[in-house]
């Protein structure tokens, strides 16, 4: 789910595009807890579990200057048992004032626990399907932060909702059950015509815009948006937005991208919006066709300095890339299939986190793609524990569900471990069987279905990865120790160590890089899964030095490198700090001399050399990860270095 408050061209830029991403993703993190902290609360209603919904009709009247909204809300419900009330959800401080049914007046009561009892005029039986209509009024009061916001941008009104999953019942009567889904929904926003300056109102809703009727000074906007949706994807929004349009081929079966934006943000937005084109085109080759193509995709500024993905129409609080492309990847991941619940959290947002870095790779190339996803390294193992999968007492927790370490970054790279074990084909195949089995497709999953579904495609059985890398904590430390031994072979050896005591030992292919004297390189994966496992490789050419994961495709940390004779000196050899913005000290052990210093680029080209110091200056390097290679009286070290 995002609050979607919760968001590299070569490594030249990719220091700039990487603090960009970690801003937006600390803002969509920091928006999506605020917005739980009553949703933690209010937990489904068991009191609204005996019927499905079917449809809603919102006949909203509201004021963008007013924080106020009345209006009519028509449902249509199946019984699953013989029912003589009906309740919905709905915040105390709203006012009910009548509840018709085929023009007929139904006794209901409101309750503390903010729910909407109905009586029937008789019993509903089982499986028969019926309606009726509640007409409200009030002054919503935001469930946790902003479920409803009457506020201003440059002096103009605005009102905008954002009910993430459990703050709808704020604003209008409904049922914030996670996983039942309305199959669909019209939404008529009656709102003034003009305000005070006289620029026209313009509203937004989900689905596809139908009319916009005029009378007197008012202006109804019809919405009808015809996929399912759970009540906390439903989203209004009126100002005095500029409205402006992308076009996507889709194969010929073309939708548009519908753009709303304050006025005073249209000349930043018109230059920023485009990508999302390229980005749905990326999204729609790897994964399928936009699920909600026969309607459109769409941003609405808002409030607040994350966004938020509504179905069909992201709330945005600004249009940088890496923003448009995390909500946009909650279409299919969140908004398509819906995370079943809080512990599975990660299906909503491990996927859009992942689906960001895909666009850095897509669109930037293999060198951003690798700082991206050493950040995301160097957030995960900035502590030794945490798991991504929540426990019950995690989802009492705001802080806990929305974690960015946990929820957020570590899931996305186990998203990325599982790529590379499976491979792209399989690993993009399995993503699609996920997306289009029956049982899910628009509406939700658990984790271990999302396990059964990759299971079955790839053939193989992934109990072991995701016990260590989902359900357990940490992650490993490596040692590698090498030698060549003849000029046609070298020997490996793998040492591991964890961080967290749930996992004994965490099975993993690792990458090496092996670089040559004459700048020769070959990539290698060692099918670890035991430790002091040696690996012998034929080679033909005499190699210099050993990178470990030099494309940080491994969730990991605290990792060495030696050759033969450098045992000794490990212990207190430092570099430091790491991450690095200026200086790199170096701590040595007594006795320890260095010759020379060597700087090493991803693709083990040379960068620079030095002579023997106390530390090195970093500033002309351009940021990203780099291997520092230490010629010493005893051997030489490796240490890899990732420069902000």
């Amino acid at each position: 789910m995002t609050l979607r408050l919760l968001i590299l061209l070569g490594l030249a830029y990719s220091g700039a595009y990487a603090q960009d991403y970690n801003e937006t993703l600390n803002d969509i993190r920091e928006s999506e807890a605020k917005s739980a902290l009553t949703k933690i609360m209010h937990r489904s209603n068991l009191n609204t579990g005996n019927y499905n919904l079917k449809y809603h009709r919102l006949e909203l009247d509201l004021d963008p200057s007013v924080a106020f909204i009345s209006g009519a809300v028509t449902s249509y419900y199946e019984a699953k048992s013989d029912l003589s009330t009906i309740t919905f959800d709905l915040a105390t401080n709203m006012t009910v004032s009548q509840v018709l049914q085929r023009g007929n007046p139904l006794a209901y009561t409101q309750n503390d626990d903010d729910e909407l009892v109905i009586t029937l005029a008789e019993t509903l039986l089982a499986g028969v399907l019926d309606s009726l209509t509640v007409s409200y009024s009030g002054n919503p009061v935001s469930s946790g932060f902003g479920s409803f916001e009457q506020t201003t941008h440059q002096g103009d009104p605005v009102i905008w909702t954002l009910s993430e999953p459990y703050g709808a019942k704020a604003w209008w009567p409904c049922k914030q059950d996670l996983i039942d889904k309305i199959d669909s929904v019209d939404v008529f926003m009656t709102t003034p015509q003009f305000n005070a300056s006289n620029e026209e109102y313009v509203s937004v809703s989900n689905g596809l815009e139908q009319s916009q009727v005029v009378s007197g000074t008012q202006k109804t906007t019809h919405f009808k948006h015809r996929y399912p949706i759970p009540a906390y994807l439903i989203a209004i929004a009126a100002t005095n937005y500029e409205v402006y349009s992308h076009s996507v081929p889709n194969n010929g079966n073309a939708f548009d991208i519908v753009n709303y934006v304050y006025p005073e943000s249209l000349a930043t937005a018109q230059a920023s919006t485009p990508i999302t084109v390229d980005i749905m085109n990326i999204f729609t080759n790897l994964f399928e066709d936009y699920p909600f193509a026969e309607e459109k995709y769409g941003h609405a500024q808002f409030g607040w300095g994350g966004g938020m993905e509504h179905t069909t129409v992201s709330f945005m609080g600004s249009f940088n890339r890496n923003l448009i492309a995390h909500e946009l990847a909650h279409q299919w991941f969140g908004n398509k299939i819906t995370c079943g619940s809080w512990k599975d959290i990660w299906l909503n947002e491990g996927f859009a986190t992942y689906l960001s870095g895909i666009i850095y790779e897509s669109l930037d190339g293999n060198d951003a793609f690798t700082t991206w996803k050493q950040q995301r390294n160097t957030s995960i193992t900035s502590s030794p524990d945490g798991a991504v999968y929540l426990s019950d007492t995690d989802t009492t927790s705001v802080g806990r569900i929305f974690n960015g370490r946990l929820s957020y970054n570590k899931a996305a790279m186990v998203l990325h471990m599982l790529r590379k074990r499976l491979g792209d084909g399989t690993f993009y195949q399995a993503l699609q069987d996920y997306l289009s089995t029956a049982e899910h497709a628009f509406d939700y999953a658990k984790t271990e279905d999302f396990i059964s579904i990759v299971e079955t495609t790839s053939g193989e059985d992934l109990t072991e990865f995701f016990d260590d890398w989902l359900y357990n904590e940490g992650y490993p430390s490596y040692s590698l120790s090498w030698q060549q031994p003849t000029i046609s072979e070298i020997t490996i050896v793998l040492d591991q160590t964890q961080s967290n005591a749930s996992v004994s030992f965490f099975e993993a292919p690792v990458p090496v890089r092996l670089l040559g004297t004459l700048g020769e390189e070959l990539d290698l994966v060692l099918d670890h899964s035991a430790n002091q496992q040696s690996f012998t490789q034929s080679v033909n050419f005499t190699v210099q030095d050993v990178l470990f994961d030099p494309e940080s495709d491994l969730i990991s940390a605290n990792n060495e490198v030696l050759s033969t004779g450098e045992f000794q000196i490990l212990d207190g050899f430092l570099v430091y700090p790491n991450p690095t913005n200026d200086i790199l000290y170096i701590k040595k052990p007594e006795g320890i001399t260095i010759s020379e210093i060597n700087i090493y680029n991803t693709l083990g080209q040379l960068i620079s050399s030095t002579q023997e110091q106390q530390s090195i200056d970093t500033s002309s390097w351009a940021s990203g990860l780099v291997f520092v290679q230490f010629q010493t009286n005893e051997g030489v070290i490796t240490k890899s270095v990732l420069k902000n």
